[in-house]
């Protein structure tokens, strides 16, 4: 698979046609390290370990389904993303993949930023410590309490997403005698080789302020006349899940065109650049994901390269990696509960959770692995199909892969990289209750959002 391919694919029936998914691996107890956390592996009985902690002792603790993290993973890679990108650079951490006041402590410590979109979102990272000034503030449509709490905070920039923002985040600052710090998001018209639904640069959708027909440039004077506002840059994010590296080509020229041209009428040069997130992970096997410091020698050269041309001041650089930090630190813990095999097709395993802890797949059509995870199997591979519990035929976890076939009720199988927008996106279908997070490291575990409570569900219920 290229660089380009993406686990969001063009949607399938759900009983895929012969030859579809490849064959099964050659050894169904090996572990690919592309696509698990650092510390996980087996230990000589064969039980998975995370962070040196094995994972029937993290099901009897905290029981399943539960997300466990590892905490060593997540800030060996923080901090690969802030050395690759050095301190004339700034990385975000996008807040939409996971947040807990424990992630803000962690990034804190890492020496990351964090990005946040919405008032919820801000609280977190208030209440976890993370500085003000270290935080963005994102979003098409906040509202103008969030506007006027993150204003209040003093947050490092506000990203405007409309004319309308433009004018609101402007009268909030005036009220409360402020000049706020704004970037302006543009969508510059890059196709991004990614799923309808996480592409974001085309123009008909509902982020930012189109380049084309010169909005762009109008926002940019409107912001400029305004004297509560500081505008300092400006803002381009062409998708999610991408592993081509020619997009961001593409935007990062038509961004520093629009910097010259706010040079040429204005007299200004904007003093930064935030190219966004979006790079991919590896789901499974077949992912090939860029490292962080190829990541930035490449987005480095190519604005450099860009600023050099249009004889401007290179900029400086921000991006903002949520998914590629979190989303292969975690996975997700199952038992298995029903093991259903249909004659000629193949083998429904369900599991505790679904849908509710993981909605990417009936979302997006994303792509997992899967592996047996409370013991090794020499069984033959069985085509298996991971599936929760809910009231929904698109309950679908793993849509195709290979389990042994001497699967059981009461065995426990994990879903690698389930790190990013798992939580974030969970919910309580059918009152199912939220897992919780379980935090790893140096052989011992923490839960750092705990399991929802029957008691948690009745309380928001006012009868």
């Amino acid at each position: 698979m290229s660089r380009s391919a993406h686990p969001a694919g063009p949607r399938h029936a759900d009983v895929l046609p012969e030859g579809h998914y490849s064959g099964p691996p050659a050894d169904l107890n090996a572990l690919d390290p592309k696509v698990w956390a650092q510390t996980v592996s087996r230990d000589e009985d064969g039980v998975v370990t995370v962070g040196g902690v094995d994972v029937q002792k993290l099901a009897e603790e905290y029981g399943t389904p539960a997300y466990v993290l590892d905490e060593a993973d997540f800030r060996a890679r923080a901090r690969a993303w802030r050395t690759a990108f050095g301190a004339d650079a700034d990385v975000f951490y996008a807040g939409k993949a996971f947040l807990s006041r424990a992630v803000v402590r962690w990034l804190y410590e890492e020496g990351l930023n964090l990005d946040v979109c919405s008032g919820g979102e801000l609280a977190t990272a208030l209440s976890g410590g993370m500085p003000a000034e270290r935080i963005a503030f994102h979003g098409n449509n906040k509202s103008k309490d969030e506007i006027r709490r993150a204003t209040e905070a003093g947050v490092g920039r506000i990203v405007l997403d409309s004319f309308q923002e433009i004018v609101r985040v402007a009268h909030i600052a005036r009220e409360l005698g402020k000049r706020q710090r704004v970037q302006i998001r543009i969508t510059v018209g890059v196709e991004a080789h990614t799923h309808e639904f996480i592409a974001t640069a085309h123009e008909d959708q509902k982020f930012g302020i189109p380049l084309a027909g010169g909005q762009a440039a109008e926002a940019v004077r409107r912001a400029l006349q305004l004297d509560s506002l500081e505008l300092i840059g400006i803002h381009s994010h062409i998708g999610s899940q991408i592993f081509d590296m020619s997009g961001f080509e593409v935007a990062a020229h038509r961004v520093v065109g629009l910097l010259k041209d706010i040079r040429d009428e204005h007299g200004v040069e904007l003093p930064e650049i935030d190219l966004g997130g979006g790079l991919g992970i590896a789901y499974t096997s077949d992912d090939d994901p860029r490292e962080p410091h190829e990541i930035a020698k490449a987005l480095t050269e190519i604005v450099t390269r860009e600023c050099e041309g249009a004889r401007l001041r290179t900029p400086r650089i921000s991006v903002e990696p949520g998914r590629a930090i979190v989303g292969p630190t975690a996975f997700t813990l199952y038992e298995v509960g029903t093991v259903k095999p249909l004659d000629g097709l193949r083998t429904y395993v369900s599991v505790d959770g679904g849908m509710s802890d993981n909605i990417r797949t009936a979302l997006y059509d994303a792509e997992y692995s899967v592996a047996l995870v409370s013991r090794t199997s020499d069984a033959e591979p069985m085509l298996a199909r991971v599936v929760g519990k809910h009231c929904e035929s698109g309950d679908i976890v793993v849509k195709d892969a290979f389990l042994p076939a001497d699967l059981a009720p009461g065995d426990l199988i994990a879903v690698p990289a389930t790190g990013a927008y798992c939580r974030s996106m969970a919910s309580n279908y059918n009152h199912v209750l939220r897992p919780p997070v379980v935090a790893v490291r140096d052989g011992e575990s923490r839960v750092i959002v705990r399991r929802e409570t029957e008691e948690d569900l009745l309380r928001l219920d006012v009868g």
